[in-house]
């Protein structure tokens, strides 16, 4: 666990509200992760860090880690996925927007839940999916 927290049911919440919390979840991983490659310039871990937050790239991990879903996290994901939502970015169809949110539902999901070490495993397995190419 980053830090104490008190357990909340992420079920009590909509699905924006869990993608709310998932983005920023999501975006300290890859930070993390972008620093655990070595030391470089701020600017640098900015460019790398925008590249795997984009929606874009969230749809892409998120389509491929339906297969390694469980049922409920199946569900989560669609719920985010189907979420009425008013903008997305310029840089973005709606379709990658609307799976980008799914991803971010799901992780907020799984951070609320305490499910830090699923939460991990995905997380992982999602970095790894997009560093392949």
């Amino acid at each position: 666990m980053l830090f104490s927290r008190k357990k909340m049911d992420p079920r009590e919440y909509n699905p924006l509200a869990l993608a709310y919390i998932g983005d920023t979840v999501f975006d300290l991983f890859v930070r993390t992760k972008l620093l655990e490659g070595g030391n470089r310039r701020a600017a640098d871990l900015h460019k790398s860090a925008i590249a795997l937050v984009r929606a874009g790239a969230q749809a892409k991990m998120a389509a491929e880690l339906t297969d390694e879903l469980t049922e409920e996290e199946l569900g989560v994901l669609k719920w985010g996925r189907n979420a009425k939502v008013n903008t997305h970015p310029s840089g973005a169809t709606i379709g990658e927007y609307h799976m980008a949110t799914g991803l971010e539902t799901l992780v907020g999901f799984l951070y609320l839940e305490g499910e830090d070490g699923r939460l991990c495993e995905l997380l992982e397995k999602a970095y790894s999916i997009f560093n392949k190419e």
